[in-house]
C-alpha cells in the first residue's frame, strides 16, 4: 500500500489552501498509504472524518477511487473499510450519489476472505435501500448481474445475498432476469455457490410472487434438498420453513412434504440434525393437520436416531412440540406417541442426550396435569435425579418449580426429596459435593419454610463431614443461603447452630466454626458479627490447638473491616497482641499479619491525628492534614520526610531490640515481617500498636 496514489499529496492538499487546521486530516490521508497495517486500520476507521474534511465532491472524485485501488490490502483493513462504506451515503452527497459507493464495495465483495465479503454484502444491502427505483435498475442491478456471472466463486456467493433486496422494486423484465440468475446459481458447479444460494433461498422466496414460488422456487428447493453435498441439503431444510409459510395446505402436501419426509430420513446425520433443530418452526409452518400425519412419526424417528447429536437436538424440542400441538387431544397424543420414546431417552447411553431431555422434561408436567405427572413423569424425574451425570441432576433441580406448581410442595417432598436426601448422604463424597452445589438453587425453588423443615438439618450436618472439601462447600453454601433468605433468617436459624460448634471436642469442627464466621460475617452485617460472632472468635483465641489459634488470627483479619473502631481497639487489639506472643511460630506469624491489616484499618479511621496525641515530629502541627498549605510549603514532602525518619529510627531500634532482648522470651520478642517491614513499622508507630519495650 505504501506509495499508492492518494487524495492529495500533503497537508495543503487536504484543505486546498494549506490551512494548518486541516493538518490532522492530511495526516490521516497519509496514514492510508502507510506501510504500518495498524496505522492504515486506524485511518480507515476515521474515514468519515476524512470525507467530511474533503467535502462530498472530492470524496467522490478522489477518496473513493483511491479506496477502490487499495482492495489488495490486509483483511482487517478491508473489513473495516467495508463496514465504513455502508454508512457513507450522506458523505458522498446523499441518495442521488449512492451509486458512487458501489465500485469499492463490488471489489470488496469478490475478495477471498469470507468475513470481508459478508460485510461488503451487508453494506451493499444497506445502500440498496437508499437508491431510487431508477438508480437501482441503472446501477445496482447491473452490479448484481456482474457478481452473479463472475469467474470466481467468491463473487457468485456474494451475489446470492443481494437478489432479495433489489427484486421487489425492479420492473417485470428485470425481475425475470434476476430469477434466471438465481436459478443459475442454485445449479452452479461449485458447492460453495450452491450453499450460498440454498442459505438465501427462503429469503428470496418471501419477496417473490406466489406463482413464481410454486413454479420456480419449489423446484429449486427440491433440487437443493437432493444435492450430492450434505452441507447444501441441510441449508435447504432451513429454507423449507420460509417456503412452507407461503403455501396453502394442499400445495404443501403436494410440493413440499415429500422432500421434507426425505430430509428427515436423510443418510447424513447433519441433515437429520437440522430437521430436528428446526422442528418447532416446521411444525408452526405446516400446521396441525400435517403435523399429526407427517411430523409426529418423523419426530419419533429422530428421538430414536442412531446418532446421539440428532437425538439430543430432538430431545431439546420435546416441550416445544407438545406445547404447539392442538389443545384438543394433545394429552392423548403425548401419552401415546411421545412419552414412550421419552422414557427410552431417560436411560440413553449418551449424557448429552439425557441432559438435553432433563432441561425440558419438567415442563411437560404443566401440559399433562397432576395425575399424569405423578403417575408417569415423577418416576422419570427420580431416575434423572439419580443419574451419574451432574448436568442431568442440575437440570432436574433447576426446574423443580414447574413440577411444584402442578403437584404441590407436599407431593414433591414425598417423591423427590427422599432421593435428594439419599444423594446428600451418599458414601461417595463427590456425589455429596454435587448436591451441596445445587442446594441454594433448590432452596430458592422450595422456599424458606419448607427448606427449614426438610433440608436445614442436612446443610448443618455437612459442616461436620469427615471430608474437608464437603465442609468447605457447606460453608460457602451457608453464605449463599443467607444471601437468598436474609440476615434475620440467618440470625435466628443458622448463626446459633454454627456458634455451638465452637465447643465441639473435635478441633476440625471448631475450625469449621471459624470458616463459617468468615463466610457469614459479610452477609450478616456489622451488628450480628459484633454481638454474636466476635465474642466466640475471641474466646477461641485460648484454644489448646495451635491450628485453631492461628485461624482465630486469620478470622479477626477477615472480619476486621466489618467491625467498628471501638471493637477493634478494645477487643480485637489485646487478643492479637496476646497471639503475637504465642509460643507457636505459625500463630505468631498470622497474628502479626492480622495486626498489620487491623492497623491499616485503624489508620484510615484515626486520621487526622487526635488532639491528645503528641506530634510525630518536633514542631509538627497536630492538625497537619487539616490546615491549609502555606505559601511555598510542600506539606506532602515534609510529611514524607518525617515518616522516613520515623521508619528509619524504628528499624534500627527493632534490630537492636532483637539482638539484645531475644533471650528474655516471647513477651519481649518483636516479630518483623521482612517483606513489608517499613510499612508495618510506620503503621504501628502511627496507631500506637507496637510492642512494649524496656
Amino acid at each position: 500500500m505504501a506509495g499508492a496514489a492518494g487524495p492529495g499529496t500533503g497537508p495543503g492538499a487536504a484543505g486546498g489552501d494549506g490551512d494548518d487546521s486541516l493538518y490532522p486530516i492530511a495526516v490521516l490521508i497519509d496514514e492510508l498509504r502507510n506501510e504500518d497495517v495498524q496505522l492504515r486500520l486506524n485511518s480507515i476507521k476515521k474515514l468519515s472524518t476524512i470525507a467530511l474534511a474533503l467535502g462530498v465532491e472530492r470524496t467522490r472524485t478522489e477518496l473513493l477511487p483511491f479506496l477502490t485501488d487499495t482492495i489488495y490490502d490486509e483483511d482487517e483493513v478491508l473489513l473495516a473499510l467495508a463496514e465504513q462504506l455502508g454508512n457513507f451515503t450522506g458523505l458522498v452527497g446523499g441518495p442521488d450519489f449512492a451509486h458512487c459507493l458501489l465500485p469499492p464495495l463490488e471489489s470488496l465483495a469478490t475478495v477471498e476472505e469470507t468475513v470481508v465479503r459478508d460485510k461488503a454484502v451487508e453494506s451493499l444491502r444497506q445502500i440498496s435501500q437508499e437508491h431510487t427505483s431508477v438508480a437501482l435498475e441503472a446501477h445496482f442491478v447491473p452490479l448484481v448481474k456482474r457478481l452473479a456471472s463472475g469467474d470466481w466463486f467468491t463473487s457468485r456467493t456474494s451475489a446470492c445475498g443481494l437478489f432479495s433486496v433489489c427484486y421487489p422494486r425492479a420492473s417485470s423484465a428485470v425481475k425475470a432476469e434476476i430469477r434466471q440468475h438465481f436459478r443459475s446459481l442454485c445449479s452452479d458447479d461449485t458447492p460453495m455457490v450452491r450453499r450460498a444460494a440454498a442459505s438465501k433461498l427462503g429469503e428470496f422466496a418471501k419477496v417473490l410472487e406466489l406463482d413464481s414460488v410454486k413454479s420456480e422456487i419449489v423446484p429449486l428447493f427440491t433440487n437443493l434438498a437432493s444435492d450430492e453435498q450434505d452441507s447444501v441439503r441441510l441449508l435447504a431444510v432451513e429454507a423449507c420453513v420460509s417456503i412452507a409459510q407461503l403455501l396453502s395446505q394442499d400445495d404443501l402436501e403436494a410440493l413440499v412434504m415429500p422432500t421434507l419426509r426425505q430430509a428427515a430420513e436423510d443418510k447424513s446425520w447433519r441433515v437429520r440434525y437440522m430437521v430436528a433443530d428446526k422442528f418447532s418452526e416446521l411444525q408452526k409452518a405446516v400446521g396441525p393437520k400435517i403435523t399429526l400425519n407427517d411430523l409426529i412419526p418423523a419426530f419419533q424417528n429422530l428421538l430414536k436416531d442412531c446418532e446421539a447429536e440428532v437425538r439430543a437436538a430432538a430431545a431439546h424440542k420435546v416441550k416445544e412440540l407438545c406445547e404447539n400441538l392442538p389443545t384438543e387431544g394433545r394429552e392423548t397424543i403425548i401419552m401415546n406417541q411421545i412419552l414412550p420414546f421419552i422414557k427410552e431417552l431417560v436411560s440413553d447411553t449418551n449424557q448429552h442426550v439425557k441432559s438435553a431431555l432433563a432441561s425440558v422434561i419438567m415442563g411437560l408436567s404443566t401440559i399433562l396435569g397432576k395425575e399424569n405427572t405423578i403417575e408417569h413423569l415423577l418416576p422419570l424425574f427420580l431416575a434423572q435425579l439419580k443419574d451419574e451425570c451432574p448436568e442431568v441432576r442440575l437440570n432436574i433441580i433447576s426446574n423443580l418449580d414447574c413440577v411444584n406448581e402442578v403437584i404441590g410442595i407436599r407431593q414433591l417432598s414425598q417423591s423427590l426429596l427422599p432421593a435428594i436426601v439419599e444423594l446428600a448422604e451418599d458414601a461417595k463424597w463427590r456425589v455429596r459435593l454435587a448436591i451441596i452445589e445445587y442446594m441454594p438453587l433448590l432452596a430458592g425453588q422450595l422456599g424458606v419454610e419448607f427448606f427449614d423443615e426438610k433440608l436445614n438439618s442436612l446443610c448443618m450436618a455437612w459442616l461436620v463431614d469427615h471430608v474437608y472439601a464437603i465442609r468447605e462447600a457447606a460453608t460457602n453454601n451457608l453464605m449463599k443461603l443467607v444471601q437468598k433468605f436474609g440476615t434475620e433468617w440467618a440470625q435466628n436459624t443458622i448463626v446459633p447452630k454454627v456458634l455451638v460448634m465452637a465447643n465441639d471436642p473435635n478441633y476440625l469442627h471448631r475450625m469449621t466454626t471459624l470458616f463459617c464466621i468468615n463466610a457469614l460475617s459479610e452477609a450478616c452485617g456489622q451488628e450480628i458479627t459484633t454481638k454474636q460472632m466476635l465474642p466466640i472468635v475471641l474466646k477461641m483465641a485460648g484454644d489448646q490447638v495451635a491450628n485453631v489459634r492461628f485461624n482465630v488470627a486469620k478470622s479477626l483479619q477477615k472480619i476486621g473491616p466489618i467491625l467498628d473502631t471501638d471493637a477493634l481497639q478494645e477487643e480485637v487489639k489485646p487478643v492479637l497482641q496476646k497471639l503475637g506472643q504465642d509460643e507457636d511460630m505459625d500463630v505468631k506469624y498470622f497474628a502479626q499479619e492480622a495486626i498489620s491489616a487491623v492497623a491499616q484499618r485503624l489508620t484510615k479511621l484515626d486520621f487526622p491525628v487526635k488532639d491528645n496525641e503528641e506530634p510525630s515530629a518536633p514542631g509538627a502541627d497536630k492538625n497537619h492534614f487539616l490546615r491549609p498549605r502555606g505559601p511555598g510549603e510542600d506539606t506532602g514532602k515534609a510529611h514524607r520526610e518525617r515518616a522516613a525518619r520515623v521508619v528509619s529510627e524504628e528499624t534500627v531500634e527493632a534490630a537492636r531490640f532483637r539482638g539484645t532482648d531475644a533471650a528474655k522470651g516471647p513477651a519481649h520478642q518483636f516479630h518483623v515481617n521482612t517483606r513489608d517491614t517499613l510499612a508495618q513499622l510506620e503503621i504501628a508507630e502511627l496507631v500506637h500498636f507496637s510492642q512494649s519495650r524496656d
